[in-house]
């Protein structure tokens, strides 16, 4: 069977292949190179969005695209936390990245896991969920930026809504592991066969 590709998916697979692009950028000794990573990563923040519309709009939805869309973003924003913690190794930093990244580790090994007992529905992404999204898109944005230009203003409020994006983040996984606990019970305990005495 042939994988069909469309506009949707060929925006997704276009915010992966920014992610090298992202990370050449970050490490060239030029003025602003940070900035111009910031204008990547926004670029594909807004393809994020835009391949999700399209595919609602245009009745593009397809399983591969449903795939790689969420693969694509935690991609993109793993790969930027463990740039942005190597510039600024600070423990605020690095424990609001450890947290976001162990979380979306958790929680795709949850789907795949509540997936393979049919219960794939019970973990599926929430509104909660794309709030947090959007909370770290925009701060990974602003700390970026903000080690160019406008430098305490905006690693000030990049600082502070990473810091929300952490707090949404366990607040997210609760919810999706709240929904899947009864799953965990319901599974049957395996038998245990009796011994068989001689006669």
């Amino acid at each position: 069977m042939i994988m069909e590709l469309n506009l949707p998916t060929y925006l997704t697979l276009l915010r992966i292949v920014l992610i090298p692009v992202l990370v050449a950028l970050f490490y060239l000794p030029w003025p602003g190179a940070h900035a111009a990573c910031g204008l990547v990563f926004m670029v594909a923040g807004f393809t994020d969005w835009l391949d999700g519309y399209l595919a609602r709009k245009l009745g593009l939805a397809t399983r591969f695209g449903a795939f790689l869309d969420p693969v694509a973003d935690k991609l993109m924003v793993a790969v930027t936390l463990v740039l942005i913690v190597q510039a600024d190794p600070s423990p605020f930093v690095a424990i609001a990245a450890a947290i976001i990244v162990g979380r979306e580790i958790t929680i795709a090994s949850l789907r795949e896991w509540m997936a393979e007992i049919g219960q794939r529905k019970k973990v599926e992404v929430s509104q909660l969920g794309k709030w947090k999204t959007m909370a770290q898109m925009v701060s990974i944005t602003l700390l970026l930026f903000g080690m160019d230009i406008w430098r305490e203003t905006l690693q000030g409020f990049g600082q502070f809504l990473l810091s929300i994006s952490a707090l949404l983040t366990l607040w997210s996984m609760i919810v999706y592991l709240r929904a899947a606990l009864p799953s965990f019970a319901d599974q049957p305990k395996p038998s245990v066969d009796k011994p068989v005495l001689d006669p």
